[in-house]
Formats: structure tokens, sequence, C-alpha cells
């Protein structure tokens, strides 16, 4: 008995699935979706209140004043609030004091401006008072 020879056209070999494109467009779409989370969860700035001295309320440096109560966001997803008071509407140079987070997030109630300084009230009946001299001449 002689063996079969098989020909060329009856040869058919299996290639191995290869798992590299498989496996390379796994670990992309881990990266893209990292990145976009990332993205999402930015560390931002929101201010959430914002109050002026009364114009009738002139500070020894004659200058406006201004409070923010501010909120953070970190990528980690927690909350930080802070007050800010300075000679400009936008929270930039000036006094920062912060703010428990369980007060922040409830807002502010009402701010009172006086020659010696402003007293910030949560609807919780906490207060916060910050003096003038914490503020005046761009502090």
């Amino acid at each position: 008995m002689t063996a079969a020879v098989p020909n060329s056209s009856q040869k058919r070999l299996r290639r191995p699935r290869r798992l590299g494109p498989v496996l390379w467009g796994f670990v992309c779409g881990v990266v893209l979706t990292g990145c976009l989370v990332t993205a999402l969860r930015w560390p931002q700035e929101e201010v959430t209140y914002r109050s002026a001295a009364p114009s009738s309320l002139i500070y020894p440096d004659e200058a406006p004043h201004h409070l923010a109560l501010v909120r953070r966001s970190t990528l980690s997803g927690s909350e930080t609030f802070r007050l800010f008071v300075g000679r400009q509407p936008n929270p930039s140079y000036g006094h920062w004091i912060d703010v428990d987070a369980a007060l922040g997030q409830r807002g502010v109630e009402s701010t009172e401006w006086t020659s010696e300084g402003v007293r910030v009230r949560f609807p919780t009946g906490h207060e916060v008072f910050i003096p003038a001299r914490a503020f005046l001449y761009g502090r």
C-alpha cells in the first residue's frame, strides 16, 4: 500500500490566530477610556456665590471689594470650598479662607459688609467674620 501524498492544493495549513491586533486594540481602548475619564474629572473651579461691598462703604484703601464662594473639584471626585475676599470680582489675588464642605455645599445665605469687615452667614446658622484688615490693600 502506498500512502497518498496530498498535492499542494490539498495542503492548507491553518495559521494560528494572531492576538497582537486584538491585544493592541484592547490596550488602546483602555488608554483612551482612561484619558476620557481624566479629562471629564479634571480639577475645576466654580464660583457658587458672589457679593460686592456696597458703593456707599469706602474702605481706607479706597478700592471696591468682592467676596466669592469657590467650589473646587479634584480628580478623585472630592470637593473643597473656599471663601475669597479681594479687589477683583474674579477670585485670584486676595484673602482666602477654607470652608467646611458641608457648609459650602449648602451655599451662602447672606453677607453683611461693614467698615470692620464682612460677615458671611450660611443656611445652617454658622457665620464667618473676615476682618477688613485681612483683605485691605490687596491682600
